[in-house]
């Protein structure tokens, strides 16, 4: 069959009102004046499949926004980016998503909407669609709460056998860090994790240990390492490349430009090392600004960047 898209991607997409530099939060019957407030496209999926349009590669975005303001600005937004929005539905009963995000330069609180993204299952995922795609990318997933339904669609897709699938976990939000998420691990090409999760499903306190582990079943396991950068195994090879020097403000969706980098670089076929190379690259650039995608490169911003960029240099 004809592969007219390089990514299918399902997810969540939401708008984000950042609010920068807020310290408290102001008490009941009060105002506080704040110097910006920034609108920003956010949610994981949409924030990496923007990222791979960015990129140059033809993703298709499946989800729902709501008939608001909202929703025509997202689906303007992925339209000028080249994103597919054929698969991208208007709700006649809820409202486009939306998340207040109160940020400094340490930490972050929010006030979220679910609105669209509300009741988000891979069960709603249109297989009729899949086989005109390269590349599947998954996330979403909450160890027991949800298991059964990415085993199954995870089977479904792995029966089609010419599509290849990234995975990004998230966090277990019930704490139990299900270790039946071994079972899905076959059906995975690209695993994604940050190294505490890793350390939570493996129960492994050496990272690389944990990564072996995970790659044992997955066709490669990519752990993100923050300001150490990343690591990934595959064939049981372990494969590191550091992140690099920028000012950071704002890290919303640096984990999700990273996988965009890390996967761009996968579907066009690169070497693994610069598949890391990729995906520091875009993670780091992002964090540069505001909101998940505003700093996010294009692609020929981005090999050129990666060339002369200094590299972070950060001690165990």
């Amino acid at each position: 069959m004809e592969k007219k898209w390089d990514v299918y991607v399902y997810g969540d997409v939401n708008i984000d009102l950042v609010v920068p530099g807020v310290e408290a939060l102001p008490n009941m019957g009060s105002e506080v004046d704040v110097p910006t407030m920034e609108t920003f496209v956010g949610g994981g999926a949409a924030l990496f499949t923007l990222g791979l349009a960015k990129l140059g590669l033809t993703p298709v975005f499946q989800g729902s926004i709501g008939k608001d303001m909202y929703g025509e600005y997202i689906r303007g937004l992925f339209k000028e980016l080249g994103v597919d929005d054929t698969l991208l539905l208007d709700s006649d009963t809820k409202k486009t998503g939306i998340s207040i995000s109160f940020t400094t330069q340490k930490d972050r609180c929010f006030l979220t909407y679910r609105g669209t993204n509300e009741g988000l299952s891979l069960k709603h995922m249109d297989l009729t669609q899949l086989p005109y795609a390269k590349h599947v990318h998954v996330t979403g997933y909450e160890g027991l709460t949800n298991h059964d339904e990415y085993l199954d669609m995870l089977k479904k897709i792995h029966a089609m056998g010419d599509v290849t699938v990234s995975f990004d976990v998230g966090w277990d939000t019930t704490g139990v860090w299900y270790e039946g998420i071994f079972d899905l691990l076959p059906m995975i090409d690209v695993l994604f994790m940050n190294e505490t999760e890793c350390r939570h499903y493996t129960r492994c306190e050496d990272i690389e240990e944990g990564a072996r582990r995970l790659a044992e079943k997955a066709g490669m396991a990519v752990i993100k390492l923050g300001k150490k950068g990343a690591l990934a195994v595959k064939d049981g090879e372990v494969f590191k490349a550091p992140t690099y020097k920028v000012e950071v403000k704002d890290t919303t969706g640096a984990g999700d430009s990273f996988n965009a980098g890390f996967v761009y670089g996968f579907v066009s076929g690169l070497p693994l090392e610069e598949c890391l190379k990729r995906g520091n690259g875009c993670g780091s650039l992002s964090a540069t600004m505001l909101g998940g995608n505003t700093g996010f490169p294009f692609k020929d911003q981005l090999e050129s960047w990666i060339l002369t960029a200094e590299t972070e240099v950060v001690s165990d």
